[in-house]
């Protein structure tokens, strides 16, 4: 081979894709919701890849779409899937009815999910079976942890109203646990359930001048941070995202959502290295957050203790 020849081929090998784009490169479809909400943690589940060695373009191919709230959506996009045949799929637990429905052989995690064992995502959470595994958010189970700190921070509170999605059996149950509680606690109850995302800024509005404080069953149709700070800061209230106490609810208390993602993309390594995921047990949040919006409180005029404010993992001034 001529110099010049072997030069110019070098600088082609050079130019090329890595050898694994060549390759039967696995692929992972990720199937979300609300971009708004979730791109920071899908932007953790692919960096947690990369440091397992599955680098998206080179030795992974991830793909993503989102269901924007739309049922209809997730339908088709789990069709989407099982006809590309990806070697696993990602998502959260309001969708894996559906993928259940749609592939019994395509592995699926879902990164977070409130009581998966309660609402049939799974029958086991030690020993799953099928093709289904993930993350329990454990939303359901510290829902009485909220309206306790919601009571300390609201000390004259009377009157609860509780927003949640009503077509979704992980909300409804959470509901449940809280208007129970409540009820033991000589409050009066307002439950408002709702199906559509469509319907929270209506029912929103409408429940704030009624009830002393709500407590927001968050999931991809309750969204809270769908309305504005200034809105939000007319009307105490508590959820289980520190996303929403960031965008102007008074308190959030639920599980670090961002660090079960990345904790997914180890499910997903051990997937794509052979194991089954029924093999790989369910598994529950290690940090849960508790976040206090001062900004808020101080629009209404709430002084929040500061034995709160010490126990607190972030405080919004």
């Amino acid at each position: 081979m001529r110099r010049r020849d072997f030069i110019a081929l070098l600088g082609a090998a050079a130019a090329a894709p890595p050898l694994a784009a060549y390759a039967n490169t696995p692929t992972v479809g990720y199937l979300g919701n609300i971009p708004s909400v979730e791109s920071a943690w899908f932007d953790g589940l692919v960096h947690r890849l990369g440091e397992l060695g599955w680098i998206d373009s080179q030795t992974v191919a991830i793909e993503r779409r989102w269901a924007e709230g739309r049922p209809e959506r997730v339908a088709k996009i789990a069709a989407d899937y099982v006809q590309q045949n990806v070697d696993v799929i990602v998502t959260y637990g309001g969708a894996v009815t559906t993928l259940k429905k749609a592939t019994s052989t395509i592995p699926i995690v879902f990164a977070i999910a409130s009581d998966p064992l309660g609402i049939g995502l799974v029958t086991n959470l030690s020993h799953p079976g099928g093709n289904v595994t993930g993350f329990s958010d454990l939303q359901t189970d510290t829902a009485s942890k909220r309206l306790e700190l919601l009571r300390q921070i609201v000390p004259q509170l009377r009157r609860l109203a509780i927003i949640f999605d009503a077509s979704y059996v992980a909300s409804v149950r959470e509901m449940d646990n809280v208007q129970n509680l409540a009820r033991r606690l000589s409050l009066e109850v307002m439950p408002h359930g709702i199906q559509r995302a469509e319907e929270f800024d209506t029912v929103f509005e409408a429940v704030r001048g009624q009830a002393d404080a709500g407590y927001i069953v968050e999931n991809s149709v309750v969204n809270v941070t769908r309305v504005s700070a200034p809105v939000l800061r007319q009307w105490p209230m508590i959820t289980g995202s520190a996303q929403s106490a960031r965008a102007g609810a008074l308190i959030a208390y639920g599980p670090d959502l961002a660090a079960l993602y990345r904790r997914a993309a180890d499910y997903v390594d051990k997937i794509l290295r052979g194991v089954k995921p029924g093999d790989l047990p369910v598994e529950q949040p290690t940090k849960f957050d508790l976040v206090i919006n001062l900004k808020t409180a101080n629009a209404l005029g709430i002084d929040v203790p500061n034995s709160m404010q010490l126990l607190a993992d972030e405080v919004i001034e």
